[in-house]
């Protein structure tokens, strides 16, 4: 077995096993701390609203914040947004998603994925930069943040430099890409990541509760 059929076969296998085992075990962990019964009198029963309303709601700074945000906001939005592009948009990308589920859509071309990932990539090493030179930011930080940041990066890197032939050849570097992608999906589970998931429950959860509460979300 050459290394490419490794990292295509089992190794993305086991990826996807412990990503998808990782996740319901998040999300049971999650149920787990919702079972507790609230015998407190509600204000409002619009709570459902309430919590899609906050999923919208959080994804945009207050106007009195904006100053103080508006770098974390501009480079976190054409982060997601370039990771979005590169991840779901790439044609490549897209028939390996095909293979497993069947499912398709158009792609962009290779010259808009190749300009989306050098900005991601860009926009990846300004907030680690950041990270480190900002005192409060650099207290807060712990190991989480900064594997997060290293297997977010490493299939952007690898990815462009098998795309451009940098490197070894091709298909030890299409392989290098591909072993760098199962080793995203075994941290998502396990570490900050789990928000690209998570963020839409937590948000809905948290406008509910404070809309029972009669409280602005």
């Amino acid at each position: 077995m050459t290394l490419l059929d490794f990292a295509r076969g089992p190794a993305l296998q086991w990826a996807l096993i412990i990503m998808v085992a990782g996740m319901l075990w998040r999300f049971f962990g999650v149920l787990l701390l919702m079972r507790g019964k609230v015998l407190s009198k509600p204000r409002s029963d619009k709570t459902v609203w309430a919590g899609i309303r906050t999923v919208f709601k959080r994804s945009w700074v207050p106007p009195v914040m904006s100053k103080r945000t508006q770098y974390q906001l501009v480079t976190g939005y054409v982060l997601h947004i370039g990771l979005f592009v590169v991840i779901l948009l790439f044609v490549p990308h897209i028939e390996f998603i095909k293979g497993i589920t069947g499912l398709s859509w158009p792609g962009l071309p290779n010259n808009v994925i190749t300009v989306a990932t050098v900005l991601t990539i860009g926009v990846l090493v300004a907030l680690l930069i950041r990270r480190m030179t900002q005192p409060v930011l650099r207290a807060i930080s712990n190991a989480d943040d900064y594997i997060s940041w290293f297997v977010t990066m490493l299939p952007l890197v690898t990815g462009l430099m098998a795309f451009a032939h940098i490197g070894p050849r091709y298909e030890t570097m299409l392989a290098i890409h591909i072993l760098s992608v199962a080793l995203l999906m075994v941290w998502i589970p396990f570490g900050k990541l789990m928000h690209m998931v998570l963020f839409i429950p937590s948000r809905a959860q948290l406008g509910a509760k404070f809309e029972r509460r009669g409280v602005e979300a």
